[in-house]
């Protein structure tokens, strides 16, 4: 997605950490009140390092919302995401909200919003302004695969560490974070080998992590 001026002075920060994952995994991005909910998926799964292959979700409060252009959302307790903007699912006391990516692996991203007293409406939005460590694999089995999947890799007598060397591409850095790059590709969308077509999602799946921590 590609950043562009605000044209309207609301703008929030939000301080987005991904639970049950220590040290903290977290993001801060400042994004248009006015950002569409799907729009606002496109954002978190770039500024995470997601590849949107799996469904999702926003809470606010006791209201949920989805997709609702996918098999089976006929089924799920949520309200249709397509048109609903941050503000208006935010109201105006609400001050925190809850993001889920990918229910099998069961990714829940806390997010804290901050209005911003005085946007600069120089800059282009949305806009990543901070970070700390990498998003997990695709698929490595939630908080606690990812656990093992890291224990496996920092350890060459672990009996699964080339194995899972080999699935992560050959090498992985749990610390690495590059706010650049990330805010390149908010200005001018990500590089085509990045980009996976909506009509892929929910149909791809990366090659199943060895070990128990896995769950399909």
């Amino acid at each position: 997605m590609a950043a562009r001026r605000p044209t309207a002075s609301q703008v929030y920060e939000l301080y987005v950490v991904l639970e049950n994952i220590e040290p903290p995994i977290w993001r801060r991005l400042l994004v248009p009140a006015a950002i569409t909910l799907p729009k606002l998926h496109d954002l978190l799964q770039l500024a995470m390092g997601w590849t949107d292959s799996h469904l999702h979700s926003f809470t606010f409060g006791e209201e949920s919302y989805g997709m609702a252009d996918v098999d089976g959302f006929a089924e799920l307790d949520m309200r249709d995401e397509r048109r609903q903007i941050l503000g208006a699912a935010l109201g105006e006391s609400a001050r925190e909200f809850l993001y889920e990516y990918d229910f099998g692996d069961g990714w829940r991203h806390r997010i804290a919003v901050t209005p911003l007293a005085r946007p600069n409406l120089d800059w282009r939005y949305p806009l990543c302004t901070g970070g700390g460590r990498a998003a997990p694999p695709e698929d490595v089995g939630g908080p606690g695969g990812y656990a093992e999947f890291l224990a496996g890799i920092r350890d060459p007598g672990h009996t699964e560490h080339e194995s899972l060397l080999i699935w992560a591409g050959g090498a992985f850095d749990p610390e690495g974070f590059d706010l650049n790059a990330i805010n390149r590709a908010l200005r001018f969308g990500p590089p085509a080998a990045a980009r996976i077509p909506r009509a892929r999602v929910l149909r791809t799946k990366s090659p199943a992590r060895p070990g128990p921590g896995y769950r399909g």
